[in-house]
């Protein structure tokens, strides 16, 4: 497994969360990395982007202002901070990488990732 996440579980609302994600073989460094989520029955959804090229991010609509995408390339890392958590942002998060570098526009699809980690869960409840 090339991507590690970490950091989910559970939290109320209005409380924060950090996911991480490793990018252990070091593939990625050279495209962008993305966190999605995914609820039972629902499509695998786009949460927030990170190009390492040119530092360039992407987020949901939903998620703006409350979520950010961070990395740090000496340790070949994503983290997703989540704050002011809703109830609607519980979901299994996935975090997924590609070598190749999208154009903007494309970061939040899905097709632009080649890999995909396991997912972590983040619940958020009181």
């Amino acid at each position: 497994v090339l991507l590690q996440a970490s950091g989910g579980g559970l939290v109320q609302p209005g409380g924060y969360l950090r996911l991480s994600c490793v990018d252990s073989g070091n593939i990625f460094s050279t495209g962008a990395m993305a966190w999605f989520r995914q609820v039972p029955g629902k499509e695998r959804d786009f949460v927030a982007a990170l190009r390492w090229s040119g530092g360039n991010r992407a987020y949901v609509d939903s998620v703006k202002g409350r979520f950010t995408i961070s990395g740090n390339n000496a340790k070949n890392t994503v983290y997703l901070q989540m704050d002011s958590l809703k109830s609607e942002d519980t979901a299994l998060y996935y975090c997924t990488g590609t070598s190749r570098r999208p154009i903007l526009s494309a970061l939040d699809d899905r097709r632009s990732y080649t890999d995909w980690g396991q997912g972590t869960l983040v619940t958020v409840s009181s």
